[in-house]
């Protein structure tokens, strides 16, 4: 009787998921692999631009340095950095308009956003509730303040503070939303074809779900897709131009963002982080 009902447990907690299942294949219809690409492709405009729009302005140090705050802040005490403290109340208002009840936004300090002050909108249920919480915003934050921001901008302070910062949140949240869009590349990946998945995932196997994930000739053409759109986008346009000389020296001078910058950013950052995303998502994607 005990082995009956044990094996009846097994079945129903077996059916159970089987329908959890369905159901998630069910809701994530609407998305397919190239609604993932078109969106990615799209993104890329916006983190080009914004890395132009923050070039505009000096690295301003005073914003990254706690002891440039005047006051001790009520709410974080005196080791906040006026630039933390503008992405916190920044997003505390985003929050308040209903921004992060879309899954495609991920906040840096969740824990300090407020209650949303409008209807809650019924946005598509694509992502597998268990692994939808894979976050990476941490390590997103630190690569842009102490490894990329040096790259692109030249030494200096202009007391722009308040546009600095803006700048700064819409490049932080422009990455975040790229690299988080991992979570939505995983989901389709593993329902078009689940059976190359399962068996690394039950195994815990992040080599092979690595492996899985990656596409070289792929990267590749990112990478020298956004190059080019910022070799597009960061010229500085004159009706009296000169005829091309082919010295490349000369028309890089002229770029706001060096392209190189923006081909190492995707190679070195963007796309190994949205792989680390996609395994996180992955191993979770059966719990």
């Amino acid at each position: 009787a005990a082995s009956s009902s044990s094996t009846i447990a097994i079945l129903i907690h077996l059916l159970f998921c089987f329908n959890a299942l369905l159901l998630q294949c069910s809701l994530s219809r609407g998305i397919t692999l190239e609604s993932v690409r078109d969106f990615l492709t799209r993104e890329e405009d916006t983190i080009v631009f914004s890395l132009i729009e923050r070039a505009k302005y000096p690295y301003n140090s005073p914003l990254y340095n706690p002891s440039s705050c005047l006051k001790v802040d009520k709410w974080f005490g005196n080791s906040c950095s006026l630039v933390e403290l503008f992405v916190r109340d920044s997003e505390r208002v985003q929050a308040k308009i209903g921004s992060y009840q879309n899954p495609e936004e991920v906040p840096f300090f969740p824990e300090d956003l407020t209650w949303p002050v409008v209807p809650p909108y019924n946005f598509s249920k694509v992502l597998y509730p268990a692994a939808a919480s894979v976050n990476v915003s941490d390590t997103i934050w630190s690569v842009y303040f102490k490894e990329l921001l040096p790259q692109f901008t030249v030494e200096g302070v202009d007391g722009n503070f308040a546009s600095t910062a803006a700048s700064d949140l819409a490049c932080l949240q422009a990455l975040s939303r790229r690299i988080h869009y991992g979570r939505f590349v995983a989901e389709v990946k593993f329902r078009d074809s689940p059976q190359d998945y399962i068996p690394a995932i039950r195994a815990k196997d992040r080599d092979a779900l690595m492996k899985l994930v990656t596409s070289e000739s792929q990267e590749e053409i990112v990478k020298k897709r956004v190059e080019e759109k910022a070799a597009v986008f960061g010229q500085d346009v004159t009706l009296d131009r000169p005829a091309d000389t082919g010295d490349s020296n000369s028309s890089r001078a002229a770029y706001k963002v060096d392209p190189s910058v923006v081909y190492r950013l995707y190679g070195d950052w963007v796309i190994p982080l949205t792989k680390i995303v996609e395994i996180e998502y992955l191993l979770r994607r059966l719990d």
